[in-house]
């Protein structure tokens, strides 16, 4: 079966390179043809006929190579997964990252688990998404055709690392061990089977955007149809990558028994930095589509997003950083480093060769415009980005400069963080209300009157009520910078809220005004008419919701102890009493978990019970909280273990305020980005109106962004 694997990852690269190469070389032929009919002597018109015919075909054989691709690369994983299920532990591969009794959907998670397993599915998805761009060619063949060429290019780069660097199917050497040494425990969680193949379609996924952006601006492309095609690809490819990177939080959160979800670990950082800019993007491409601005930016922050996510890749497999997401230590980061190097130079140099034909069309007029408000959104998102990237790559510079590593925590990212993500609330409020072009007083005053007043209301009201609501400790906003930062967060997630929830009540009431129809039909007919605008209304609702689930991590407590049978641990309003602790016993791993009796309010809600595995194959331990949640809050309790001196357990327990709001916020952005991407419907559907209504004139509904 190796041997299968490894023909056809070698097939994989040969038809790659041919993709590659015979795009080049027909899309040359493409560009010298047209250049050489205007001055052609007699017989010269055929001549460039046949030249333009021979490109054409040279041009489909490598189209149907590159479709040929991602059949030898699926082809290869396939054997690879076959290989796990049949504990085929002569390759080396499968001996160090399964065992004889791991679960079946962890064996089928091999496939990603380790370093060149997951480069193999890296390769997989690259040529799935290379499949569907070359199926949908005839959209624009020249320009999908450039596309082609630039994918073929990255799947070349893979596709080498597999072959050579790290192949999954390598042959251990000396005789063959009886059982595998096992999944690492951390990886033996459910959520582990869909969050690594989420970030991998986020992550590659980036590539395509890349590809056409390059594409487009090695040819000069005229118009903007390009864009339109990016912006959907790029709205996929990011709703993977939010759902990876959430995904991540919730195992963290679930898995690694540290009772939060978000650590400013390199490795999360690393996912984090392409979302950011292609989050920039997704909202200045509008600028470009309606007012033919910020094109380079645009094409800086699709460049910028694909490298960030090859930076990424670079980050967990290079050894170069220390963290419990990354890979171990490997020669394959140098490979990465010269790649990074190597599309960094090309786009540089296509960039300020044909830079000319990214001048804006218009400038900005005013500050107060939808235009600023993008602009500003751009610069902030960089910022944060820029500040992650800086505080990721510190410790490797501090060593660099003065020969020792200096690490930065979470309160250098939260100086920055948390005041940008305040001023991207408050451009979510404002943007969406302001006008292209300029924005007079009045249309302010109007649009942000009373959800302004709401917003003030509910912080005053926060702020008055300190023992329900506040600071646990008592204290005051200007006291603990904290909990001034959450009241602010939910005081401007009101806003956002209500700024959204006005902008549907308006268009709801005109449509309701001259249709008859009751408000909810009418904004859902809004809805349909325009489901960019307000799916991305919805998007932003999510933002919200996930924002006010941050803020609650202001008011977090914690307590450990020790509890032997029929001790009682007190935290917030529960009340925790040990009933019993025991051991077990399973193929896969041996576990000891507690029993413990939740009480609030003198009554008894709840038994929860934290296990502890010791995991037989790798002989690793690993923690699995027990967790309570609720919308108000987590009740989140660890097993960390038995007291060698009398062999009772030790109980930590976590009270997480408004973690729950995160999870569910993540699937409104989802269900916003869905929503966006459904076509408009075609036609507004008509309903009778009032006869007192027929005679009044339709007022405008705006359909545009």
């Amino acid at each position: 079966m190796a041997e299968i694997g490894s023909f056809a990852l070698l097939l994989a690269l040969a038809l790659s390179v041919y993709t590659f190469l015979a795009g080049i070389v027909a899309l040359a032929f493409q560009k010298q043809a047209p250049a050489s009919s205007g001055n052609q002597p007699s017989g010269g018109g055929s001549f460039v006929a046949l030249l333009r015919r021979g490109s054409e075909r040279i041009g489909e054989t490598a189209r149907r190579a590159g479709i040929a691709t991602f059949a030898a690369v699926f082809l290869a994983a396939v054997v690879l997964v076959i290989c796990a299920f049949r504990d085929d532990f002569t390759i080396a591969y499968i001996f160090h990252h399964s065992n004889r009794d791991l679960p079946a959907p962890y064996k089928f998670a091999t496939l990603w688990s380790g370093q060149e397993g997951s480069l193999l599915f890296w390769s997989l998805l690259l040529a799935a998404y290379g499949f569907v761009l070359r199926l949908r060619y005839k959209t624009d063949p020249r320009l999908f055709a450039y596309a082609s060429v630039v994918l073929a290019g990255v799947q070349i780069f893979f596709l080498l690392l597999v072959n050579f660097a790290a192949n999954p199917f390598g042959i251990l050497e000396g005789a063959l061990r009886p059982d595998g040494s096992g999944l690492n425990p951390l990886l033996q969680y459910p959520e582990m089977v869909i969050h690594p193949p989420m970030l991998y379609l986020g992550y590659v996924g980036f590539t395509v955007p890349f590809a056409f952006a390059l594409g487009a601006l090695i040819m000069k492309y005229s118009g903007e149809k390009w864009i339109h095609i990016t912006r959907r690809w790029t709205m996929v490819t990011w709703a993977f990558l939010t759902c990876g990177v959430f995904l991540g939080a919730h195992w963290a959160y679930s898995v690694l028994g540290w009772g939060g979800y978000w650590g400013w670990d390199p490795v999360e950082n690393a996912s984090l930095m392409p979302w950011l800019t292609g989050t920039a993007f997704l909202h200045s491409v509008m600028m470009q589509e309606k007012r033919g601005m910020l094109k380079m930016w645009n094409m800086w922050l699709v460049f910028a997003t694909f490298w960030l996510a090859i930076l990424g890749t670079f980050l967990t497999r290079s050894g170069i950083i220390s963290s419990v997401h990354a890979f171990a230590q490997s020669s394959i980061g140098g490979w990465f480093a010269w790649f990074l190097a190597i599309s960094f130079a090309v786009f540089v140099f296509f960039f300020f060769k044909n830079k000319s034909h990214l001048a804006s069309e218009h400038k900005l007029e005013s500050l107060v415009s939808r235009e600023s408000s993008f602009l500003f959104n751009n610069l902030l998102f960089v910022l944060l980005c820029l500040t992650v990237l800086w505080g990721t790559w510190f410790p490797k510079i501090s060593e660099l400069a003065q020969g020792n590593k200096v690490t930065v925590g979470g309160p250098f990212y939260n100086r920055v963080a948390i005041p940008v993500a305040l001023l991207l609330l408050i451009l979510t409020a404002v943007g969406p209300l302001l006008a292209w072009r300029k924005t007079s007083l009045e249309s302010l005053k109007r649009n942000f009157q009373w959800p302004t007043v709401g917003a003030v209301a509910v912080a005053i009201f926060l702020m008055i009520t300190p023992q329900r609501w506040g600071s646990p400790f008592g204290l005051k906003p200007w006291q603990d910078i904290s909990y001034f930062y959450s009241l602010m967060a939910i005081g401007l997630s009101i806003l956002v809220t209500l700024t959204v929830a006005s902008e549907f009540y308006r268009g709801g009431r005109v449509i309701s005004k001259h249709t008859g129809q009751g408000m909810f039909a009418s904004m859902v007919q809004l809805t349909h008419r325009n489901t960019r605008r307000y799916g991305g209304y919805i998007v932003h609702f999510g933002v919200v919701v996930v924002i006010i689930g941050f803020a609650g991590a202001a008011f977090n407590q914690d307590k450990e102890q020790e509890m032997a049978n029929g001790d009682k641990l007190t935290i917030g309003s529960y009340t925790l009493i040990c009933r019993s602790y025991t051991d077990d016993d399973a193929p896969n791993y041996a576990s000891e978990w507690a029993l413990l009796d939740v009480y609030k309010g003198g009554k008894q809600i709840d038994t929860m019970t934290p296990v502890r595995r010791f995991y037989k194959a790798s002989q690793q331990t690993s923690t699995m909280p027990d967790i309570r949640s609720t919308l108000s809050e987590d009740l989140y309790l660890v097993f960390e273990g038995l007291n060698p001196d009398n062999g009772h357990p030790i109980i930590k327990a976590h009270l997480n305020p408004l973690v729950m709001w995160i999870w569910l916020g993540v699937w409104i952005i989802l269900g916003g980005t869905v929503l966006a991407l459904v076509p408009n419907a075609p036609a507004p559907v008509r309903v009778p109106a009032p006869a007192r209504l027929e005679r009044a004139q339709p007022a405008p509904v705006a359909t545009g962004d």
